[in-house]
């Protein structure tokens, strides 16, 4: 059992050295290396998670009524995308995107893996694909590029499913990903953003997003959350958040 308590750079090393058995899992209750959290802190960051949460419906209302139009007229589908996450404690529940991907994703997915083996281990080592076939053209790329996709998130946030800073929701196979790690991605909620956003997460690998969820997990904070949410809207704001195009 390895208990993490290292400035960031040892954290990623860490879990990076351990990457290989990524896939070995271990049993969640069995860890207990997660840091505490005090209830005060809890009570606050979800005070926070409403109130910003809140105010980011009522800033992005026009833009998301807009995005809903286009994707509507050029997707020929769903404005929404709810796919099933894991969230904390291991409670699943539907996130909800942009749909920015054609009605048969799944299938033409499928088709891809079966006859692409150089896709398929790409797919097989960071969950995507590049120069996704199955993203609309134009509109999806532009929501996924901007990460504005993701907008929608606002409202399982509300609902107490997901946090404004946090790790990536990810889905039950994913977690599998996490090995012995993945008692810190089910001590917290998900969040809309995190240290995955701030670090190229188009770029990086899986295990370097563990890592960083790990991190983050192990400094966790009102003054950490506070620092991501800061760099991920002056990112925004000049254009250099990274999506997954």
């Amino acid at each position: 059992m390895m208990v993490l308590r290292s400035p960031r750079g040892e954290v990623l090393k860490k879990v990076l050295t351990n990457s290989s058995h990524m896939n070995d899992v271990t049993p969640v209750r069995q860890l207990g290396v997660v840091p505490f959290q005090s209830r005060v802190t809890k009570i606050v960051k979800r005070a926070t998670d409403i109130v910003l949460a809140s105010g980011m419906l009522m800033v992005f209302a026009p833009i998301m009524l807009l995005i809903g139009v286009l994707v509507r007229l050029k997707g020929n589908g769903a404005v929404f995308y709810r796919h099933t996450r894991v969230g904390k404690d291991g409670r699943k529940f539907g996130c909800l995107k942009f749909t920015t991907m054609v009605p048969n994703a799944d299938v033409v997915l499928k088709r891809i893996l079966a006859e692409d083996p150089e896709m398929r281990e790409q797919w097989e080592l960071a969950q995507k694909l590049p120069n996704d076939p199955r993203i609309i053209p134009g509109i999806g790329h532009l929501l996924r590029s901007s990460s504005l996709d993701e907008l929608p998130q606002v409202f399982n946030v509300l609902l107490g499913h997901m946090s404004i800073v946090g790790p990536r929701p990810v889905t039950e196979s994913e977690l599998e990903k996490y090995g012995p790690y993945k008692n810190h991605y089910l001590s917290v909620k998900p969040g809309l953003t995190g240290p995955w956003q701030m670090g190229g997460r188009s770029d990086t690998t899986y295990a370097e997003r563990v890592a960083k969820d790990v991190w983050y997990v192990e400094n966790a904070g009102l003054v950490t959350d506070l620092r991501i949410f800061v760099k991920t809207v002056t990112s925004f704001v000049s254009g250099r958040l990274s999506g997954a195009c």
